[in-house]
């Protein structure tokens, strides 16, 4: 038998046994370590790579940088302005009839609210009492001393006893206003309507238009300041596409030129003009938005709170743009609301708000209305 071979060193051997030649002939357990001492780089490469991410993602707070005991101190959140009403409730008026037409409730004295306008004010953080306009003067007045604001919605009640309690509780506003409240009035579309009959008194000044169904834009006053208005929110981007864009629905066939407006000094000294728009054939211009000059009043003859919440008509605009005009205006109106002074007891506003009624879906029954809260003298909730 041939002696065993002695090691060798030449750099022959050396290359041979490399591991970037390994020897057909070499053992499992050899390669197998070979492979291991191959894997330490990448292994301590990529250690390092994970503690540079971890060291970047580390984000140190306010006061955790230092070593003292105060700078290891959570920061603490400011304290709620004392002078704001955090918790705003909004009294909407209700409307004679049930929304379509007598065909959901043909009672007498049947009057709803469409539920457009409850989650108008609901997206800016507000809850709503109905003000049911039929129900006993004292019942509506004291359910008016519950609220921190109200909103007159659409319709078509110009007269009667629809006419006289929009004009009763709109001196109860001023009155509040006067006396150091800050209350604010939303009126849209009949509401803009009544209060250009109530304050020029002239239950005549309407005129016709033509402006049913219809998605349009608004032209700004000129040298209209906007600040301290309901556009002083928008971004300026939106605002000049309210100007070129039809961002804000139409439907009504009565209003106000801008003319006859002017020519009317209890109008005048009332309201300031803010926006005009032009009927669906383009030939008459009326105005389209105003607010008062000393009180938080303010008043559209278009429809904010559908472009978000209705359905029922064609033309209603429903683009991203669209939507943000709902909540601007809606997120103006509370935030007015909020500067309320009224701190009602809360008991009463939880038996009064709008959360102890159901609203009944009309979309298929209704006139443009998906849904509507109705009352009808049985189902009043008591203070």
């Amino acid at each position: 038998m041939a002696p065993p071979a002695s090691p060798s060193n030449s750099p022959s051997d050396l290359a041979s046994s490399s591991p970037t030649n390994p020897d057909p002939s070499a053992s499992p357990s050899a390669s197998s370590s070979m492979w291991q001492y191959l894997w330490i780089p990448v292994l301590i490469s990529l250690s390092k790579e994970l503690s540079s991410a971890k060291a970047q993602s580390t984000i140190l707070l306010p006061g955790e940088a230092g070593d003292s005991v105060e700078s290891t101190r959570l920061p603490s959140c400011p304290a709620a302005d004392p002078k704001l009403n955090f918790r705003p409730v909004i009294g909407i008026l209700s409307h004679p009839g049930d929304g379509a037409s007598g065909r959901l409730n043909n009672a007498s004295n049947a009057s709803y609210i469409a539920a457009s306008y409850v989650k108008f004010v609901e997206a800016a953080g507000a809850r709503v009492i109905p003000l049911i306009y039929n129900e006993p003067p004292d019942v509506l007045y004291e359910k008016l001393n519950l609220v921190n604001g109200v909103l007159f919605t659409g319709g078509w009640a110009k007269s009667g006893p629809y006419f006289k309690v929009v004009d009763g509780i709109f001196k109860k506003i001023l009155e509040k206003n006067d006396g150091g409240d800050h209350f604010p009035l939303l009126a849209i579309c009949l509401g803009f309507e009544l209060l250009t009959m109530i304050i020029s008194k002239d239950n005549n000044i309407l005129e016709s238009f033509k402006a049913s169904d219809q998605a349009s834009t608004l032209e700004f006053a000129k040298e209209m300041n906007i600040e301290g208005t309901v556009f002083q929110r928008f971004p300026p981007d939106l605002l000049r596409k309210l100007s070129t864009d039809c961002l804000v629905m139409q439907n009504h066939q009565y209003g106000i030129s801008p003319e006859k407006f002017l020519e009317n000094m209890d109008l005048c000294n009332f309201f300031k003009i803010l926006t005009n728009s032009a009927d669906s054939d383009n030939k008459q211009v009326y105005v389209s938005t105003v607010q008062a000059r000393n009180y938080p009043v303010t008043a559209f003859q278009w429809h904010p709170e559908k472009n978000a919440f209705e359905w029922g008509l064609s033309m209603i605009p429903h683009s991203e743009d669209a939507i943000q005009v709902t909540q601007y205006v809606a997120n103006f109106f509370v935030s007015e609301a909020r500067k309320s002074l009224n701190r009602p007891p809360t008991r009463k506003v939880l038996n009064n708000l709008i959360y102890n009624y159901s609203p009944t879906y009309c979309g298929k029954a209704g006139k443009g209305y998906d849904e509507v809260y109705i009352f009808d003298g049985l189902n009043h909730s008591s203070l």
